[in-house]
């Protein structure tokens, strides 16, 4: 088979004088075939004819009609399970091994008269017009605090004219984490944008269950910034690509360096958020030139942060519990009946009762939970032992597994009263001090001594107290150990 090699080398000994019959020769080539080459003065790759006729006959040929109908009626119908419905419909007349035969007949169908597909255009982005945020999960990188799992989301804050990027870890798509990341990110980068872009925010809205109330504090939090909201459509994630692609890149940046890191485990928190911003750092460093650009044009930062709370009032009810969120709380008894203003944060809530910090609790995260302290009730718990066993939120009576441990060895003890009893020594703990009755009973369990209530009382009216971390010992250092590190010279001149 002759090359276009051959024949330009043809066409280079020709223009050099030589005949045909030697120049044929010396690229190999007969004398007719060159003469051939001559005439068309043409590559051979150039008058190959595409081969576009079928050698051998087309097994879909008489159902491809149906096929046709079918597709073009169900554009999002799989060529797979169409095969699996011919398969069935026509038993015996198709093969497992022509199911790629099929699809190649179905892809080329589509390229030439299936329905358009949806066109994405590139987007020109101008330095401080908008800027893009959104939540992603993490937990699939396998970050562990202490070697506990430590499943948790990202804030990711991105602008996308310089792809300079931020973000804070939380837990949840709620409007207390949305508004603390976007703060973050606007007091870290210095400045604010024109817009805001996000998705419609349905998880976030979901928990809130209010859309009402949600809109109303997402659109006071832009408007002190003087930002102007922008959402997608739902179900088109690709209309805010840039954050979406970062969610990758961010994704597999981390993944690298915890390789090179050696482990995912992080001694607390505190140290992964350090981790997380170097990360960060590094990435935004190679954006400076674009993201001086956009500094010119961001509008400057109001006097002071908006508080990342949601303000609620709520009554104390009967059980001195409120409701929040879906979950439930314990709150100090005095306050029962009257109305409280909750401000609730990312993590935590604050009890306030006449613009009096009451009490900080965990927020707790998900639904129809509750956190209940006993300090809070043991004062009429104690006087009502009777509630005890039916209690609704008993499980959260037990402030360690020791407590759990010793109610149960009370059950041994004294079936009848064991209640009456753990609720007596719950009191003492709320009393005195949790920490001494707690290494009070973990003495009596280990001397195997009954546990009563008086065994308690007589401990610490003598005075029991736990070791503290302070009461340390140091015995005086002998300094003549190291001499052994000198020689027999160094110890003559010293003495000298």
């Amino acid at each position: 088979m002759v090359t276009d090699q051959q024949v330009r080398r043809l066409w280079m000994v020709l223009r050099k004088g030589k005949s045909l019959v030697i120049a044929a020769a010396k690229v190999g080539m007969d004398e007719e075939t060159g003469r051939k080459y001559v005439r068309l003065w043409k590559l051979p790759s150039q008058i190959v004819k595409p081969h576009t006729w079928q050698t051998r006959t087309d097994p879909f040929d008489k159902v491809w009609a149906e096929a046709k109908e079918y597709l073009g009626t169900n554009p999002g119908l799989e060529a797979k399970t169409l095969f699996e419905y011919l398969q069935k419909k026509y038993p015996g007349k198709f093969g497992e091994g022509q199911i790629r035969t099929f699809q190649r007949r179905v892809k080329v169908w589509r390229a030439i008269e299936g329905p358009g597909k949806e066109v994405y255009f590139p987007q020109e982005h101008i330095p401080g017009r908008v800027c893009e945020s959104d939540f992603t999960h993490m937990s699939s990188l396998g970050i562990t605090i202490g070697r506990e799992p430590f499943p948790h989301l990202l804030y990711h804050f991105v602008l996308p004219y310089s792809n300079w990027e931020t973000g804070t870890i939380c837990f949840a798509e709620s409007y207390e984490s949305l508004s603390e990341g976007l703060q973050n990110a606007l007091w870290e980068l210095g400045g604010v944008a024109e817009g805001h872009r996000t998705d419609q925010l349905s998880a976030a809205v979901h928990k809130e269950c209010n859309r009402a109330q949600f809109t109303l504090w997402y659109e006071g939090l832009l408007r002190y910034y003087g930002m102007k909201g922008i959402s997608t459509q739902p179900g088109k994630p690709h209309e805010k690509g840039d954050i979406e692609q970062r969610h990758y890149r961010l994704k597999k940046t981390v993944e690298q360096s915890l390789i090179l890191r050696g482990s995912g485990d992080f001694e607390s928190r505190e140290a992964y958020r350090f981790f997380l911003k170097g990360l960060f750092s590094q990435m935004n460093s190679h954006r400076q030139k674009r993201l001086v650009e956009e500094l010119k044009v961001l509008k400057p930062l109001p006097a002071r942060r908006l508080d990342d709370c949601k303000r609620l009032k709520s009554r104390v009810g009967p059980s001195s519990t409120i409701y929040d969120l879906h979950n439930s709380y314990s709150v100090p008894s005095r306050l029962i009946g009257e109305e409280v203003e909750i401000r609730v944060y990312a993590e935590e809530l604050e009890v306030r009762y006449g613009q009096k910090l009451i009490e900080r609790i965990p927020r707790l995260r998900g639904s129809l939970k509750h956190r209940i302290q006993y300090r809070h009730i043991i004062d009429w718990l104690v006087r009502k032992p009777g509630a005890f066993a039916q209690y609704r939120y008993r499980e959260d009576l037990f402030p360690s597994t020791l407590f759990r441990i010793v109610y149960d060895q009370l059950k041994r003890q004294n079936r009848e009263n064991a209640d009456k009893l753990y609720l007596k020594l719950l009191y003492l703990a709320a009393r005195e001090s949790e920490t001494v009755v707690t290494k009070i009973l973990q003495e009596l369990l280990d001397d195997k001594q009954p546990i009563t209530v008086e065994a308690v009382c007589e401990k610490l009216n003598q005075g029991f107290r736990c070791s503290s971390i302070t009461d340390v010992k140091v015995p005086p250092v002998n300094l003549s150990v190291y001499d052994s590190f000198l020689t027999e010279k160094e110890i003559a001149q010293c003495q000298r």
